[in-house]
C-alpha cells in the first residue's frame, strides 16, 4: 500500500485499506516517499492503531515484531512499544510516532496532513 498515491476526502482522510487486509493479531505497511513507511496494526480484540514503523531504540522495523494485547515487541532488540501512544515500555524511554487511525464502514483512514508530514501528533 502507498499513501502518496491515495485520495484525499473531503474530511482531510486517506483511505488506506480495509480492516480485513490487517491480520489480528498483526500488522500491515503503508509506504511513503518521505518519512518513513507507517505500520497499521490489529490488535486481537479488533482495534486498529498506527505507528511510523521504526522502533525508537535502533529503528527496527516495528511492522515486523510480534503484536500481543496492544503492544508490540520491536523484532531486534525487543523492546515494547505501546500502539496506542507509541512509547517504550519501562525501563527503556522513547516513543515511536503515532497517527490518527479512524475505522469506517470497514475501512481504515489516516489522517492525510499526519501522512504527509504537515502535522505532527505528541508522543
Amino acid at each position: 500500500m502507498s499513501a502518496n498515491a491515495m485520495a484525499v476526502d473531503a474530511r482531510g482522510l486517506i483511505d488506506v485499506c480495509a480492516v480485513e487486509d490487517v491480520p489480528a493479531p498483526g500488522a500491515r505497511v503503508v509506504s511513503r516517499k518521505e518519512g518513513g513507511d507507517i505500520a497499521l496494526f490489529r490488535s486481537s480484540a479488533g482495534k486498529v492503531l498506527a505507528l511510523l514503523d521504526r522502533c525508537p531504540h535502533k529503528g527496527g522495523p516495528l511492522s515486523q515484531g510480534i503484536v500481543y494485547g496492544e503492544r508490540v515487541a520491536c523484532p531486534l532488540h525487543n523492546w515494547q512499544i505501546g500502539l496506542a501512544d507509541g512509547c517504550a515500555q519501562a525501563p527503556d524511554v522513547g516513543c515511536a510516532q503515532r497517527f490518527t487511525v479512524v475505522v469506517e464502514n470497514g475501512r481504515v483512514l489516516l489522517d492525510a496532513a499526519e501522512v504527509l508530514g504537515r502535522t505532527r501528533l505528541a508522543a
